[in-house]
Formats: C-alpha cells, sequence, structure tokens
C-alpha cells in the first residue's frame, strides 16, 4: 500500500528542492564570492583593530592609527574590486601582456634606489617620494595569474608536450619569481610557485611535468633556505622540541599559546593578552592566533568555513565556465589565495616554520588588501560571465528597487 505524502511532507520537499534550487542557480558563484569575501574583510577590519590597539597607542599615540591605515586601504580596494568585476573577459585577456610587463618593472624599482627594508631583512618593498610605501610583488601575483592564462589558454591543445608546457610560462614566471627572490622574500616567491602550478594544473599539463618540478622546486627552495642564516634558524627552532621561549621559538609559542587560551568560545573580542607586546606581528603574519585567542575555534572555523566558500565557488567558476582563460585565471587565483591562507594558518598552528606571508583579507597590510581584492574582483567578473549568469543577474530588480519595495509595503 502506497503512503499518500501528507501536507507537511509536500511542504518540506518543496522547501528543500527550492534550497536546492537556489543552490545550484547560475549566479551562486557570484553571490558566494561576494558574501565570503565581504564577511572576511569586515572581519579582518575588526581584528586588526582589536589586535593592533595597543601597540598602536604605544608607538602612534593613536590606538586607531593601524585600523584606520586598513581601513583606507579597505576603501581603496573595494572600489577596484567592483569596477574590475563589471568589466568583460576580453578587457583581462587584453592587458595580460602589459600588466606583467609593468609589475616587472615596478618590483625592479627596488633595485634603483626605491628599495626600503622592511621588518625580518625583506627588502621587497618600495618607498616612494610623500611617504608612500608599497609591496610591488603583490602586483606581480595578479598579473602572472592574468598573463599565464593568456599563454596556456592559446597553447591548450599542445601542453602535452614538454617545450609548450614549459614555454614561455615556465620561463617568464621564473624571471618574475626571481626578482621577487632578490628582495630576500621567500614567503612571497613560495605563493607565486604555487600559483604558478595552479595554472599549470587547470591548464592540463601532464602530472608527470608537476613531479619534476616539484624535485626542482624543493632543491631551489633548500639551496635559498641554506644561504641565509635567518631561514636556516626558524627551520631548525621549528624542528627543535625543546626550543627556548626566548629564542627563535618565542613568537610560534606565543601563537600558540594565544590559541590555546581561546577555547571554544574565546576569551571575548577585545580581551587578548597576546597583544600586549608579547605577540610579534599581531597584528600582521600572526593575527589568526589573536582571532583564536579572542573569538575562540568558534571564530577560527567561521574563518576556514568562508575561505572555504571562496575555495568553493572559484572551483564552481572553474567547473562551469567555458573559457580555458578564465579556468585556467580562476585556478591561479584560487591557489594564490587560498594556498596563502593555508601557509599563514600552518605557521600559527606550528605545522610550518614562520615564513612571513600574511592571511589574505584578514591580516593588515595595504598592497596585499588591495590586490587580493582586486584579484577577487577579477573572479566575480567571470562569474558574472558564466553561462546564464549575466541574463539572470539582469532579470533582477536593482537593489534600491527592492529596497523601495519593501519600505512600500511597509507602509502599506
Amino acid at each position: 500500500m502506497t503512503a499518500v505524502p501528507t501536507q507537511e511532507s509536500r511542504t518540506a520537499e518543496q522547501r528543500q528542492g527550492s534550497l536546492l534550487g537556489q543552490w545550484n542557480s547560475v549566479v551562486t558563484s557570484y553571490y558566494v564570492l561576494i558574501g565570503a569575501t565581504t564577511l572576511l574583510l569586515v572581519i579582518g577590519l575588526v581584528m586588526v583593530l582589536s589586535s593592533s590597539s595597543v601597540e598602536s597607542l604605544d608607538e602612534n599615540g593613536n590606538a586607531y592609527a593601524v585600523f584606520l591605515d586598513q581601513a583606507k586601504f579597505a576603501l581603496i580596494g573595494l572600489p577596484v574590486a567592483i569596477v574590475l568585476s563589471r568589466l568583460p573577459v576580453q578587457f583581462f585577456r587584453a592587458i595580460a601582456w602589459p600588466a606583467l610587463g609593468a609589475a616587472v618593472l615596478f618590483q625592479s624599482l627596488i633595485f634603483v634606489g626605491f628599495g626600503c627594508e622592511a621588518d625580518g631583512g625583506n627588502t621587497n618593498w618600495v618607498c616612494l617620494p610623500g611617504g608612500v610605501r608599497a609591496q610591488p610583488s603583490e602586483t606581480i601575483k595578479l598579473a602572472l595569474a592574468l598573463w599565464l592564462a593568456a599563454v596556456l589558454a592559446r597553447k591548450q591543445g599542445l601542453l602535452q608536450q614538454w617545450k609548450h608546457a614549459l614555454v614561455p610560462a615556465v620561463p617568464v614566471a621564473g624571471f618574475a619569481i626571481l626578482v621577487v627572490l632578490l628582495g630576500h622574500d621567500l614567503g612571497t616567491a613560495m605563493v607565486l610557485i604555487l600559483l604558478v602550478a595552479g595554472a599549470l594544473f587547470i591548464a592540463g599539463v601532464p602530472l608527470r611535468m608537476f613531479g619534476v618540478a616539484a624535485v626542482l622546486g624543493i632543491g631551489a627552495t633548500a639551496l635559498l633556505t641554506i644561504g641565509n642564516t635567518n631561514r636556516v634558524g626558524r627551520i631548525t627552532s621549528w624542528l627543535d622540541a625543546e626550543c627556548s621561549t626566548k629564542g627563535a621559538c618565542y613568537q610560534t609559542l606565543h601563537g600558540g599559546w594565544g590559541l590555546a587560551s581561546g577555547g571554544i568560545g574565546g576569551l571575548g573580542l577585545g580581551q587578548s593578552r597576546e597583544k600586549w607586546s608579547y605577540l610579534p606581528a599581531a597584528h600582521n603574519d600572526f593575527i589568526f592566533a589573536i582571532l583564536g585567542e579572542e573569538l575562540g575555534l568558534v571564530g577560527t572555523l567561521i574563518v576556514l568555513g568562508l575561505f572555504g566558500m571562496l575555495a568553493f565557488a572559484m572551483i564552481r567558476v572553474i567547473r562551469r565556465h567555458p573559457d580555458p582563460f578564465v579556468k585556467i585565471a580562476t585556478g591561479a587565483i584560487l591557489a594564490w589565495v587560498i594556498g596563502q591562507a593555508m601557509i599563514n594558518i600552518a605557521v600559527v598552528i606550528g605545522l610550518a616554520p614562520v615564513i612571513g606571508v600574511p592571511l589574505p583579507l584578514v591580516s593588515a597590510g595595504g598592497s596585499a588588501l588591495i590586490m587580493t581584492l582586486a584579484a577577487l574582483g577579477v573572479v566575480i567578473a567571470f562569474a558574472r560571465d558564466e553561462p546564464g549568469a549575466a541574463e539572470a543577474l539582469s532579470a533582477r530588480p536593482s537593489v534600491v528597487r527592492r529596497s523601495l519595495a519593501v519600505i512600500g509595503r511597509v507602509r502599506g
């Protein structure tokens, strides 16, 4: 005897079908990217304010100095992201070559008298007249992603051959990475290697070539590490189970203590103890430790979930978009943003030695924030260009019209 579905079961099925329909919508990637990016940016601004207030007050006499700088960079990056998100795919394909050339020239300014040293001996910064400081290697990330996409998309049918898979992608990318390494910024160079690997993987380069590249990359990294006493010290201290808290392990141990003291729910926003000059780079590379201390496991899982949503949306763009240029560029940006987040979090929780890369959208840093927002703006433009997405978005009423309609109904 067949059971007759009740009204309640039919309603539940309809709701489930409605939710699944919305999740499979042609505009899902677009809205997930916007939502996750916005939430990470807001969390980042809040955590920069909290983690920097004590040292900012001590150094500048103003507890909001670092936060106001970060807010200023966010106000620059957001319009850039919005403008880029409205541009057609053809625009990004057209600017790929000049963008990479300009980014490498910008990076080269560190060798002609404009370079300035940051904390840890990194000279990968440019100091311009008027007190402007910028990290040009951040511009190389986005420019290289677009350039690799333009080159590999045109040669996609030939990538099974070594010479076409490697030339010109690998030599040109290697030169860009070398320019960054000459500024003693191994962390950014590692992220760029991940970006190149992501582009090559999505382009369809055979996996056997990745094996050879991995061996060469490990060898090159070992040589660069052995030749630098600071890097050797970081690795040996990371491997030393009895490293002194006053030595090279100081930062890692205090980051771990901050995470551990947060527990499930955290000590409360603004209640961190480590930010009282115990944890170096509390608002930069180790902001994830302060987030865990103040917001607990719940806060860290929310941030991890938001990065997971970014990854999901970008993978969805790769799977749904028919243009190989879009697929490869999105894969490169995915490897950059998510790979950098994984490196940063691995360092904070002690799974990797201190490398010195910020947590995207969350850590303080103007150049990194602006370029990450720009890159996500490019991916949002790609999501708008998914099959059927542009038509669906144009068919929906604008935010202003929806808001006025709601107000009208309330007044009625």
